[in-house]
């Protein structure tokens, strides 16, 4: 058995456990993901399969075959070596706990 995505205009909708047989008698769009993919590297050490495991509302990219978490906030891109977004200014590493601030556009002490 494998894991399929059930995508509708882009987005992952549902995610489930099926044989291909079972898939290839359902309607609409249904794209194998690996559980065990995550930013772009099998955690087993295997091939990566699109970029991510489909989470419900994640994006399917049909162009570049992979699947990614919805961007964030606005200033995030996409790195398309790891299929995560990243923030215009990197996390500190100060070994504080910080929070993404969209307004100041910066990383921000908890309150």
């Amino acid at each position: 058995m494998s894991h399929f995505a059930k995508i509708e205009a882009g987005i992952v909708t549902h995610v489930i456990v099926a044989e291909q047989d079972f898939i290839d008698t359902q309607s609409g769009q249904f794209v194998q993901t690996s559980y065990n993919t995550h930013r772009g590297k099998h955690t087993l050490g295997g091939t990566p399969l699109r970029g991510n495991y489909a989470g419900i509302g994640y994006v399917y990219d049909e162009s570049l075959d992979v699947f990614y978490e919805p961007q964030p906030f606005i200033g995030w891109t996409l790195n398309t070596q790891t299929y995560a977004w990243e923030p215009p200014i990197t996390y500190p590493n100060d070994g504080q706990m910080y929070v993404w601030d969209e307004p100041s556009t910066s990383w921000v002490e908890p309150s």
